[in-house]
């Protein structure tokens, strides 16, 4: 992908320097940390739901200001170049698509573990959308977890994560995500679930019509790109997960759908791109 020296977005909310260290005392540590990684983190709306309010950390603790690497400054930008790829993409399809206009969502940045109103965000937790605060939430240490551990790797890998959670925020405007949540909160936990997938797949959709977007009239997408973010979606399918983790796969358990279903979804958006083709809800079958 294309990233280098271009536009960066103004709504970045950089906390990487406050810290994380002492929000996570008492929490999830080693491989306890890496089974929750497997199972519980990427693209989920509610981190709070699987860690609870405190996230991996148990101590509110004042934090240690957090020295930036070289790498992490270059992985900070590339966020916010993306982010403004999707600000420039959103905000032409909702005027010719739906006549209406896109209000962009703001992209926290932190390392280690911050707060937000739909609990701890942490390493562990995953990038992930609050519709409290309309923020996106991603500790960009996440893209190395992405090429070591799940097998992910690659910029538009990375860049397929971004434009997934701005996928919630579309949701989110479009009032989808409310009325979704809704409904999870009157429901069996099952049914619940099954309702999370069709959240998530849609997000899949919408980051798919992002990447047709970003490649046909940005002009920013390289050769292997395309298949780096199929590749994403596949390794972390629930199924995937689950296995990776030396579990059974349980289908009553997913919350994101399968790897299959994240893939397909993806690649619906990316053909069409068209927002009505990305109806998970109304599909018989996913």
């Amino acid at each position: 992908m294309q990233w280098r020296g271009r536009r960066e977005s103004s709504n970045i909310e950089d906390r990487r320097r406050m810290g994380g260290g002492a929000a996570r005392a008492g929490g999830i540590g080693g491989a306890g940390a890496i089974i929750v990684v497997l199972l519980a983190m990427f693209l989920g709306v509610d981190p709070s739901q699987i860690l609870g309010p405190g996230g991996l950390g148990g101590s509110s603790g004042s934090s240690q200001p957090a020295e930036l690497t070289a790498k992490d400054e270059a992985e900070g930008q590339f966020a916010s170049v993306v982010l403004a790829d999707t600000e420039e993409i959103w905000t032409r399809l909702f005027k010719s698509q739906l006549g209406e206009r896109y209000h962009p969502a703001v992209l926290v940045l932190f390392k280690d573990a911050t707060r937000s109103p739909c609990g701890g965000a942490s390493e562990a937790t995953g990038p992930f959308y609050c519709p409290s605060d309309k923020k996106v939430y991603l500790d960009t240490g996440f893209f190395t977890t992405m090429r070591d551990r799940l097998g992910a790797g690659g910029d538009f890998a990375a860049a397929y994560v971004v434009a997934h959670e701005i996928g919630h925020h579309v949701q989110d405007e479009l009032g989808i995500l409310g009325q979704a949540n809704e409904t999870r909160s009157r429901v069996s936990e099952t049914e619940s679930n099954a309702i999370s997938v069709r959240i998530e797949l849609q997000a899949d959709c919408l980051a798919g019509i992002w990447a047709r977007e970003a490649a046909d009239t940005l002009g920013v997408v390289e050769k292997g790109d395309l298949e780096e973010a199929l590749n994403a979606a596949a390794q972390i399918g629930d199924d995937t997960l689950q296995r990776n983790a030396g579990m059974r796969p349980m289908p009553d358990s997913f919350t994101h759908g399968t790897s299959k279903q994240r893939s397909h979804w993806f690649s619906v958006g990316m053909q069409s791109g068209k927002l009505e083709d990305c109806d998970t809800f109304g599909a018989k079958a996913l």
